[in-house]
């Protein structure tokens, strides 16, 4: 049986190289080559590749969202000009990745690496899980926010987002036009945002400092931060004097 190969990539002199490379391997078949993550992702979805060799920096959406929305991953392959910091969590979770420029006996050993998992599933998807937490300690700020609801993909980016709230297990993210529920916790993105644009005024509760406008006192001991939409949003003793000090007030 021979491996359903997709290639993700938006540049096509890499994908060129990378289909040249790859003709003379019997055991695979490229079924697919996308120039974009949205493309790809549904791909994904709908082709149900057994490897996919993904780009890493890609515009709209990169390969590591694209990696985060998916559900029941296939092998990933990454090619990659990224920093030292995502490599080093590549190898921390055996998927491996190609850094560009690579050699044509480079991607050989990694479609060799591949077709030895092949039929791994769970440990596939439990390797892609653990490269998603291992990134996620990399405290860089977002820029931007991928979220999937039904068959739509999102980026929003961080100056759109108004504020967040916590809905279980999931963080409900409030636009101007909407809204979005993503499953993350309150934590990622109180350490993943910065900290002197958007403040945790509660345990339940972040918002952007440039949509606040003004603080009401709810009772003795909470506060009612209005933002300038008219929603109220509480926040606690110790998230008021938050507010205080980053807003100078």
């Amino acid at each position: 049986m021979r491996l359903k190969i997709l290639i993700i990539d938006d540049e096509e002199p890499a994908r060129d190289i990378m289909k040249h490379y790859l003709k003379d391997i019997d055991e695979i078949e490229i079924i697919g080559e996308f120039v974009d993550g949205f493309s790809g992702l549904k791909a994904i979805q709908e082709l149900k590749p057994d490897l996919v060799f993904l780009d890493v920096q890609m515009p709209k959406l990169t390969g590591l969202e694209l990696l985060e929305l998916l559900d029941r991953p296939p092998m990933i392959i990454f090619s990659t000009a990224y920093d030292h910091y995502a490599i080093k969590a590549f190898e921390m979770n055996a998927i491996d990745y190609l850094l560009k420029p690579y050699s044509k006996e480079r991607l050989v050993q990694s479609v060799q690496k591949a077709l030895t998992q092949t039929g791994t599933g769970e440990k596939t998807a439990s390797q892609v899980q653990n490269l998603v937490k291992t990134l996620e300690e990399n405290t860089e700020y977002l820029q931007r926010i991928a979220v999937k609801s039904r068959h739509k993909v999102s980026v929003i980016p961080v100056n759109e987002v108004i504020y967040l709230e916590a809905e279980g297990d999931y963080v409900m993210i409030h636009t101007k036009d909407n809204k979005h529920l993503k499953e993350k916790t309150m934590k990622y993105f109180e350490t993943h945002l910065d900290p002197e644009r958007f403040i945790r005024v509660h345990r339940s509760s972040i918002v952007n400092a440039d949509h606040i406008h003004r603080l009401e006192l709810y009772d003795k001991e909470n506060y009612v931060v209005i933002l300038k939409n008219n929603v109220s949003v509480k926040a606690s003793s110790t998230g008021y004097k938050l507010l205080k000090e980053k807003l100078h007030l």
